[in-house]
């Protein structure tokens, strides 16, 4: 598959999930008018949707060859979709004034600055649980097995747990290891489960989900090493948010610890590794070649 074949498929996957968003938020009554402004503002403010493509076309690796599957692709679409309310709500509260206190987020003003802090707060909450009742509602007869799994990742042990690190490190040594924990958590564990969650929606085995959130988990982490890269060498412009802020908060990051070729070399190594996951646990067929596109796109970019 060329380059210019799976990014065209990106951007389509892209534009379905944009117009199931718009359209799971317009279908939801009773939501108060400025609840819903906040969350539409903040859900649809663009991003690269990531999570729910990655999501999406690991089931597509998984269930190929397969006679039936928990859920159809509509199903599996509905629910990646709620993943990327769970991603988002955790911007939101990620850019809160008592956490990073961020001003700029995909390029608009942040959810507290447009809004105010209490409704950015409700935003957070609402697409939370909005996410997990899309994913919940569209998991069929995995549905428990997919809510703990999804839980389990954002909760007080995943990237909650992670967030709670990170701003307990602030202007502390805590080594490379220190660094790798957090980010484990608060960065690799949503994208992890964005590959577990394929895989069980696709009927896999639990072991193969395993594996395959396995990989995510160091996606996520070279992931996080070019965002620690990139804090550093890209403009605000380039990343759609404010450029510098972790080093500006005292933030312990690869970069500050080991410069910024080992962060590279090392962000190589998680890459590298994932991939061979991904292909050992995933049928060796055409729609595989474009997942792993996809994740080598996770670090290898410029914003």
């Amino acid at each position: 598959m060329t380059q210019d074949a799976w990014q065209t498929e990106l951007r389509s996957e892209q534009r379905r999930i944009e117009k199931m968003l718009s359209a799971t938020l317009r279908a939801e009554r009773g939501v108060p008018s400025r609840l819903r402004a906040a969350m539409r503002h903040s859900l649809l403010a663009g991003g690269k949707r990531l999570r729910p493509v990655l999501m999406l076309w690991t089931w597509d690796a998984a269930a190929a060859g397969r006679r039936r599957t928990p859920v159809d692709r509509e199903a599996a679409l509905a629910a990646a979709c709620g993943l990327e309310m769970l991603h988002t709500y955790s911007l939101i509260h990620d850019d809160l004034p008592a956490m990073d206190d961020d001003v700029l987020r995909r390029g608009q003003p942040t959810c507290h600055v447009a809004f105010d802090e209490a409704t950015a707060i409700l935003a957070g909450d609402g697409l939370q649980a909005l996410g997990l009742q899309r994913i919940a509602e569209n998991s069929g007869s995995r549905a428990a097995s997919a809510v703990i799994r999804v839980t389990r990742a954002i909760g007080p042990a995943g990237m909650v747990g992670g967030q709670q690190e990170d701003l307990d490190s602030e202007g502390q040594e805590i080594g490379s290891a220190g660094v790798q924990k957090i980010h484990r958590r608060k960065t690799g564990a949503l994208l992890g489960v964005s590959y577990g969650l394929g895989g069980v929606l696709a009927g896999m085995d639990s072991s193969a989900c395993d594996r395959l959130e396995s990989a995510g988990v160091k996606l996520g982490l070279a992931f996080q090493c070019a965002d620690d890269i990139l804090d550093v060498v890209a403009t605000a412009e380039q990343m759609g948010k404010s450029a510098g802020k972790d080093q500006a908060a005292g933030k312990a990051t690869w970069v500050k610890l080991e410069g910024l070729e080992k962060t590279r070399a090392r962000m190589k190594r998680y890459g590298a590794s994932a991939l061979r996951t991904l292909q050992e646990t995933l049928p060796a067929r055409t729609n595989t070649e474009r997942l792993i596109h996809l994740s080598r796109m996770l670090w290898n970019r410029d914003h």
